[in-house]
């Protein structure tokens, strides 16, 4: 199994940033991508960012392009997710996940991941 955990969440003002970051433990063998999702009250998770382990390519939302950036650490098996800019539309909880997988094919779509971290949450005032 692959265990990830979550940090850096917390509240900020519109305009803002914030880091967050996911460390893998357990089987990190079993997923070659890993990825950022979030999900607000009422809504579906939806797909932020990933990245592509062994060479780094990243993969982006639209709704996020130009101001989120999601980068990794392959020696500390942890992924970040710098977000600059932040808009109040932005709040919600953020997922860490892994997967392994072959292709990038609807990569941001949750039905393609396999192991999921706990959550942390944004919330980004006006």
């Amino acid at each position: 199994q692959v265990q990830l955990v979550e940090s850096g969440g917390g509240s900020v003002q519109a305009g803002g940033s914030l880091r967050l970051a996911c460390a893998a433990s357990g089987a990190t063998w079993r997923y070659n991508y890993m990825g950022w999702f979030r999900q607000a009250p009422g809504d579906e998770r939806e797909g932020v960012a990933a990245i592509y382990i062994s060479n780094g390519s990243t993969y982006y939302a639209d709704s996020v392009k130009g101001r989120f950036a999601i980068s990794r650490d392959n020696a500390k098996s942890t992924v970040y997710l710098q977000m600059n800019s932040l808009k109040p539309e932005d709040t919600a909880m953020y997922y860490c996940a892994a997967t392994g997988r072959s292709g990038s094919y609807r990569i941001l779509s949750s039905n393609q991941w396999n192991y999921w971290g706990q959550g942390t949450q944004v919330t980004v005032s006006s």
